[in-house]
């Protein structure tokens, strides 16, 4: 009887994501999603820092395509999917260098790689 409700335990966590629709095998970045959505954006203080930076680097790399230039009503497109706030997603990610934004501010990109 003991086996059977291990069996189901078992079963019923292997259905669930492991990822939480984050696409991240990173434990801390997956803490961060609920169901393919941030939930949690890491402080910019003390030891959130470096969590942050990490959860934004995933965040541009799934969202934008390396050398694509995009408007920024397309930005927005892809961030409404990712985190309420997307407007300040936008500016977190030009901010730390995820993401860059022309002078005009017309034009967004994925920096090039170093």
């Amino acid at each position: 009887m003991e086996d059977t409700a291990t069996d189901d335990k078992q079963e019923s966590r292997s259905r669930q994501p492991a990822d939480r629709g984050s696409g991240s095998t990173d434990p801390q970045i997956i803490q961060c999603y609920s169901r393919g959505r941030v939930v949690q954006m890491p402080s910019l203080r003390g030891r959130s820092q470096g969590l942050r930076d990490r959860l934004l680097g995933h965040i541009a790399a799934r969202a934008f395509e390396p050398g694509r230039a995009y408007t920024e009503q397309e930005v927005n497109a892809a961030l409404m999917s990712v985190f309420d706030d997307y407007v300040a997603l936008r500016r977190y990610l030009v901010e730390s260098r995820h993401l860059m934004r022309d002078q005009a501010g017309r034009e967004y990109r994925l920096p090039d790689p170093a």
